[in-house]
């Protein structure tokens, strides 16, 4: 399969994830729950994994590193900390429902800073404008996992931090692929799954706290087991629950991969890649590319569309030739509202560090064929 995907989940993985995975199944138990070699060395991976995560993202404490089950656990936890029922919130109009559902169950008034793709100033434009009509928080995708779109973060961020309105970042396409410090962007949360550009299994996920912070379920902790509220004091806070262990010890191999690797080389493969496929998919007829002219603000993520063809058949006739990749709304109804490509949504491709050249060939060569 050549796989092009790796915006829902990159299915290709550095061997060491799985390794770590199988070795945590059969030499480690719950950390907090013993003394015992088994229950020690479980402690001892989630300590390196948070440490890990603590130097790739500028936190100043490991403790600040919270695991989840995946970005949209760790969304509704700083949502839900963040937005009282009916507040003013702003976000950009290329989110995630993993962020506008919690929003519309909080019956929140949700003010959207809109923006034509690609176009960073009137974003910003837009964030000014809605902060200064008393938004309480502020909510931003990184990156648009529908267009690559890579939004104009830290901006906003120094437009929060004037008014001194909270922030929350979802990093769930740029974390392992852009350069992400949150001593730098002082967000209250940054969110990220652990599946996608950190490499790691799926059920990983993180959230990055750097506010007070209410847990959305209650439980034991193993620690300040005598009390019958949750510890007042991060991570266990916030971990409630024996942990997904072999997850967090494959998610570990996978913030080493990266950091051995380099963010900026695996965003220069992914741009590489992208532009191979732009320049060629622009000389097959009744395509629309949704593409940025300045490489600097789109990853490796690439939507099309082809006249007259609904974008799950070609998706489904691309799958059938062994092609992933993915075709609809891509969860994100904000983003195709924005961008103009509602109801029938785009196709997306996706790249990761393990793609290559030659399989962009075969892509192009295959939906050459599919369209005819």
């Amino acid at each position: 399969m050549i796989y092009f995907d790796s915006a829902a989940t990159t299915f290709q993985k550095p061997p060491s994830v799985r390794n770590a995975v199988l070795r945590a199944m059969q030499t480690m138990s719950s950390p907090g729950r013993g003394s015992y070699p088994h229950a020690k060395a479980a402690e001892e991976t989630l300590f390196r994994c948070r440490t890990l995560a603590s130097d790739l993202f500028g936190l100043s404490s490991p403790e600040q590193v919270v695991f989840t089950m995946n970005a949209t656990h760790a969304l509704n936890l700083a949502i839900k900390t963040l937005v009282s029922p009916g507040s003013r919130v702003a976000v950009s109009g290329y989110e995630h429902n993993a962020v506008t559902r919690p929003l519309h169950a909080l019956d929140a008034e949700v003010i959207v800073a809109d923006a034509p793709l690609f176009d960073r100033s009137k974003m910003i434009g837009g964030f000014r404008r809605a902060i200064e009509n008393g938004a309480k928080a502020v909510i931003c995708t990184h990156v648009s996992n529908v267009f690559g779109y890579i939004l104009p973060i830290k901006s906003i961020s120094e437009l929060c931090h004037k008014a001194n309105v909270p922030l929350i970042i979802d990093a769930s396409q740029s974390a392992g692929i852009l350069p992400l410090n949150m001593s730098e962007l002082g967000a209250a949360f940054i969110a990220m799954p652990g599946h996608k550009g950190l490499y790691g299994p799926q059920g990983t996920g993180l959230l990055l706290c750097n506010h007070e912070v209410n847990p959305l379920i209650e439980g034991g902790t193993g620690s300040e087991s005598l009390m019958q509220t949750m510890p007042d004091f991060l991570p266990d806070r916030l971990e409630a629950g024996t942990h997904n262990v072999c997850g967090i010890a494959g998610l570990e191999a996978g913030l080493e991969f990266i950091r051995n690797t380099g963010m900026e080389r695996i965003r220069r493969h992914e741009q590489i890649l992208l532009e191979k496929t732009v320049s060629q998919m622009g000389k097959i007829p009744d395509i629309t590319l949704w593409h940025a002219d300045d490489p600097a603000l789109q990853t490796g993520v690439l939507s099309f569309a082809v006249n007259n063809m609904e974008s799950f058949d070609i998706s489904e006739a691309l799958g059938l030739h062994g092609i992933a990749v993915r075709g609809g709304l891509h969860c994100a109804p904000f983003a195709h509202r924005t961008a103009g490509t509602l109801p029938d949504g785009t196709v997306r491709l996706s790249f990761s560090a393990f793609n290559r050249a030659e399989e962009v060939d075969s892509f192009l060569r295959t939906l050459r064929k599919v369209i005819r």
